[in-house]
């Protein structure tokens, strides 16, 4: 099994302080996609640039403090791609992408592991605007990218799709993470889902998206494939104001986005909430497949 965890750290050096490196040591993923170092290299020099035996690659922020996102992996990529190329944002250190090409690999001989932090627009219009520009960049680019290799996208969307994705959503219609456009660009990059889900092994889930002309991104969100109807347990981030992680009033903002040969060999899932490293929990999915 291939086992990868997605984790917003909401800070590198307070999501260790919290027991971070040990519960890595104790679940042994081969890849971990954080997002939200908030941490420059020469902080990362020395001291976070492995982490449990699993060795970082990182995308930094210009600003100080903030952003940042990282692949820690016990494997040694083919290629490291930083930034996808946005002259706006690869400023803000939004996106890793680790290559494991491998030509003679029966299976997906060309996959990448990638971990991106997509803009909030909680705290404001301008934020806002600048959120609806990283999705219309954004998309085009993983739909050339999915055309040419098979991809597993982890990160924190900031993006909670369906009405179960969140406690309240009937409180939440206006506001940024579950405005309609918002959801509608997330259910544009997951259509033609069903139909490319429908086939049984990887090599038929390619056959059929290769097969399927009508438009729409194709990507799968892999936790929703596993667990297509959970509400309460599919939570993985709740604000700190009040009491909203006792009383679990959460989203569900970080996910698995894959393409379909990859989100076909997803096995199992499991957010992991008993110990808290940020107000984000750990989401790891375990896919049939070895690097």
């Amino acid at each position: 099994m291939f086992k990868l965890t997605s984790l917003n750290l909401n800070g590198i050096r307070s999501a260790t302080s919290k027991g971070l490196e040990e519960w890595l040591a104790k679940s042994m993923p081969d890849c971990i996609c954080v997002q939200e170092l908030k941490a420059q290299a020469a902080d990362i020099s020395e001291r976070f640039e492995e982490m449990a035996g699993l060795k970082g690659h990182f995308h930094f922020a210009e600003k100080k403090g903030y952003s940042g996102v990282a692949v820690y992996t016990k494997h040694e990529p083919s290629d490291v791609i930083v930034g996808y190329g946005s002259s706006e944002f690869d400023a803000e250190g939004r996106y890793v992408e680790l290559r494991f090409d491998r030509p003679g690999r029966k299976n997906l001989p060309k996959l990448s592991i990638i971990s991106a932090y997509f803009p909030s627009g909680s705290s404001g219009e301008e934020r806002q605007a600048a959120k609806f520009r990283f999705l219309a960049e954004f998309y085009p680019y993983l739909l050339n990218l999915k055309k040419d290799r098979d991809f597993v996208l982890c990160g924190d969307i900031n993006i909670a799709h369906q009405e179960i994705d969140l406690k309240n959503f009937k409180g939440n219609r206006k506001n940024s993470g579950f405005l309609p456009e918002e959801r509608a660009w997330m259910t544009e990059l997951l259509r033609l889902e069903e139909a490319k889900e429908a086939a049984e092994d990887a090599e038929e889930a390619n056959k059929a998206a290769d097969e399927l002309t009508s438009p729409g991104g194709g990507v799968v969100d892999v936790y929703r494939k596993l667990q297509p109807t959970t509400t309460d347990e599919a939570y993985t981030w709740w604000s700190n104001r009040g009491q909203a992680y006792a009383k679990n009033v959460g989203w569900r903002l970080d996910y698995h986005l894959a393409t379909p040969a990859m989100a076909a060999l997803a096995k199992t899932e499991h957010i992991f909430r008993e110990q808290r490293f940020s107000d984000h929990a750990p989401i790891t999915v375990d896919y049939d497949f070895q690097l």
